[in-house]
């Protein structure tokens, strides 16, 4: 009996150890799909954010109505038409090199009298300066001595002629003295031209061939109606062939002389109108034309040269003052700007921000073209008429990079 009694008490607490260890089990597994739920329920938090990746890949921001009203936006569209593009370059006032003489003497001599200073006006033909020249009386005499042996040979010529006709002379005796007669007539040909080489004028050679006296002066005139701008020249000084004695220049109209940078060589045009301002005349203007455009870069400071003409009338311009030539172009009329506050730095280059719908705008990068002010030309990215954000771009770009939205294209 007492060993039935143990043998059940033994059954009964191996029972308990096993429902014991079946509770545990379940305990376990009860965990194990608790571990599994929670790691099923995850994906789903994770869906939850999948709808604001579209907005991410279009480039698309949402405000809301109370982050306008602190942000305060502005917008202006996108505008279509001509734009005028303003250049200046620094230029200097030189005199028009068509209108400028250099007065130098073809022979060598002493200077007797000056006629003119610096600053006079002189019309053309005006005396400037006597010389008194050696060789040019030689060579005057060597003219005269030509004219006198050409009147001794036509003399002779015309005696041989009447004698020939007597039969007192013979046909070889008059051909003689009419080739004698010729060669006196070439020297003093060569004579003559002597002189006018020599810059003697017409007027004088007469009066030499009237008087047949040597006064061996040598005139120096004005080439044309102008200013003398320089002088060089003293009297009693010995000057030379290649001294440059008095510049003349008539500055009725002048040069102003340019360099214009290799960016800016696109707007510049032969007779295109520019504007031209002085450092002496701040508040005057101008007017003039491109008459050359350089056909090449100077290797050193890349940069080609400019040159207008300006008329002059009053003398106010006056060689090697500083100026300003202002160049304006204009653009094709279909041409699309924004202003330049509109413009923002994007991963992509530059970008703008163009209202989709209220609330809602849309990042985009654009191509530009050339700055006009405080508006610059848009290439490509933006139509006409779009409204893009002015004041404010940047907020939006923060905004934009907070909520790592990406630029479209």
């Amino acid at each position: 009996m007492g060993f039935v009694t143990h043998t059940c008490l033994n059954q009964h607490t191996t029972g308990l150890h096993g429902l014991r260890t079946q509770v545990i089990r379940g305990l376990a597994a009860c965990m194990i799909m608790a571990l599994g739920v929670a790691c099923e329920n995850k994906p789903a938090e994770t869906s939850t954010v999948k709808p604001d990746l579209p907005s991410a890949r279009t480039g698309l921001l949402r405000l809301t109505p109370e982050e306008l009203s602190r942000m305060q936006l502005e917008l202006v569209p996108v505008a279509q038409g001509q734009l005028l593009s303003h250049r200046e370059f620094s230029a200097t006032v030189q005199a028009n090199q068509n209108e400028l003489a250099e007065v130098t003497t073809l022979i060598r001599g002493r200077v007797v009298k000056v006629h003119v200073d610096v600053g006079q006006d002189v019309k053309k033909g005006a005396l400037l300066a006597m010389l008194h020249s050696v060789d040019l009386g030689v060579a005057e005499g060597g003219y005269l001595k030509a004219g006198a042996r050409l009147h001794e040979a036509e003399l002779a010529h015309l005696r041989a002629k009447d004698l020939y006709e007597n039969k007192a002379v013979s046909l070889a005796e008059l051909q003689r003295r009419e080739a004698a007669m010729k060669t006196a007539r070439a020297e003093l040909r060569e004579a003559k031209n002597r002189l006018e080489l020599l810059g003697v004028p017409l007027e004088e050679i007469g009066r030499l061939e009237r008087e047949l006296t040597i006064k061996a002066n040598m005139p120096l005139r004005a080439p044309f109606d102008g200013r003398v701008i320089t002088r060089n020249i003293t009297r009693g000084e010995v000057v030379e062939t290649e001294q440059k004695l008095f510049t003349v220049a008539n500055l009725t109209d002048v040069w102003v002389i340019g360099n214009v940078p290799e960016k800016d060589v696109r707007f510049i045009r032969k007779d295109q109108k520019v504007n031209v301002v002085l450092a002496a005349y701040p508040h005057a203007i101008f007017s003039g034309a491109i008459t050359y455009v350089g056909d090449v870069l100077d290797p050193a400071t890349r940069t080609m040269r400019l040159r207008v003409t300006v008329p002059n009338p009053d003398r106010l311009l006056k060689p090697e003052m500083f100026a300003i030539v202002s160049v304006f172009a204009t653009s094709s009329p279909d041409a699309l700007s924004v202003p330049l506050a509109s413009v923002q730095d994007g991963l992509g280059g530059k970008m703008v921000f163009v209202q989709r719908e209220d609330g809602a705008f849309e990042a985009r990068t654009v191509k530009l073209g050339d700055e006009e002010g405080d508006v610059v030309r848009v290439l490509e990215g933006v139509k006409a008429g779009e409204q893009v954000v002015t004041k404010g771009s940047f907020a939006l770009k923060s905004e934009m990079e907070r909520h790592k939205i990406e630029p479209s294209l």
